[in-house]
């Protein structure tokens, strides 16, 4: 038995905002990744399923790697055609705003979304959500392994169970597998795999699924993995962290496209006694470093990436951005590092004090 996500006030407030609603907004962040396009796609699923018109917009692209998502070719893209996406934030009596809980998140289209004088339901899963965001309704769950599990958990208490269709139920698997590692972190409640067990009920090939996701790069993609791993991984042993950077020009020398560096930089976590690794990546768009944290155990990458990377995320993964040069940004990671060397290290100040 699934447990309800809503009290009946909220459930109530959520089936008012979808009934009085027809032309309705599924809202991702930039760079959308397997669980924003899973979690907004399958919800757009499920909205057609009761009759209204859902229009899927993101900021831009989602890396290739996901383009064969059931209902991608409908998605509109504000970085190629601005002026359909506009329309459809003008035309809407609904917003809904899935896996981010910042206005900030959507970049570009930021004013956009902003300037809608259309309600905003906020379906989200990461912690310290701007309420100022969710105009109409806030549905945040930051112990959900995705924002794919609240969509499906939102639908199962929606009564939408019976009809979930195949395409929406592979949709929401991706978006629980990508956001997991398939399955390998923020997996643990046991209601998770009852999930997972119901959406292969609707015949979802599990196995096709990740070999969409994780078996469709390019050799240019391998051999960049190659060289980042070989010839940029910096360690520092005593702190039990690793670092990398990452520049335009060996973007553009291993014909780098969008999704080539997925994963990289969980791959020095690989490392024996390694608990926390961060990625430097130059922006191909903006004149921006982005910074990606991944850790194990109880290291805190939200707490460093709000600290020191103007970001935040999960415990064990979080991002940020930081300005150039690179070499700039090089320097504040090391500062990162040394700020949280005792948590790194797990030698408590006070035994340091102690052994003085």
């Amino acid at each position: 038995m699934i447990k309800n996500i809503l009290s009946d006030k909220e459930l109530t407030q959520l089936m008012t905002l979808l009934r009085d609603a027809q032309h309705i907004v599924v809202c991702g962040h930039v760079s959308p990744d397997g669980d924003a396009m899973g979690s907004c796609l399958g919800w757009a699923d499920y909205l057609y399923r009761l009759g209204k018109e859902p229009t899927v917009v993101m900021p831009n692209h989602c890396p290739d790697f996901l383009k064969w998502l059931p209902g991608y070719y409908r998605v509109q893209h504000f970085i190629d055609r601005p002026g359909p996406v506009e329309e459809a934030f003008a035309k809407a009596d609904l917003v809904c705003c899935i896996d981010f809980g910042e206005a900030s998140r959507v970049q570009n289209m930021q004013q956009t979304l902003e300037k809608c004088p259309a309600p905003r339901l906020v379906i989200d899963h990461h912690t310290n959500p701007d309420p100022a965001l969710a105009t109409a309704m806030l549905v945040s769950r930051p112990k959900a392994s995705s924002s794919a599990e609240v969509v499906f958990r939102l639908i199962m208490q929606l009564g939408g169970w019976p009809q979930m269709t195949r395409s929406a139920a592979t949709c929401l698997y991706c978006g629980i597998m990508t956001d997991t590692g398939n399955l390998a972190w923020s997996a643990d409640d046991p209601e998770l795999y009852q999930i997972i067990s119901m959406l292969m009920r609707k015949h979802i090939d599990k196995g096709q699924i990740y070999r969409n996701v994780y078996y469709s790069y390019s050799e240019d993609r391998l051999r960049f993995i190659g060289h980042v791993l070989g010839d940029k991984l910096v360690t520092f042993p005593d702190k039990h962290a690793a670092l990398f950077t990452i520049t335009r020009q060996e973007l553009t020398d291993y014909h780098y496209i969008r999704g080539d560096a997925e994963g990289l930089v969980n791959m020095p976590l690989q490392i024996k006694g390694m608990k926390l690794s961060v990625s430097l990546r130059e922006d191909t768009e903006r004149e921006v470093v982005r910074v990606s944290l991944r850790s194990v155990n109880d290291f805190p990458c939200n707490r460093m990436a709000e600290d020191f990377f103007n970001g935040g995320g999960h415990l064990n993964a979080a991002g940020g951005e930081l300005p150039f040069p690179i070499e700039d940004a090089v320097q504040t990671v090391e500062k990162a590092i040394e700020a949280y060397a005792e948590l790194l290290t797990g030698v408590p100040a006070e035994s340091s004090d102690a052994a003085k």
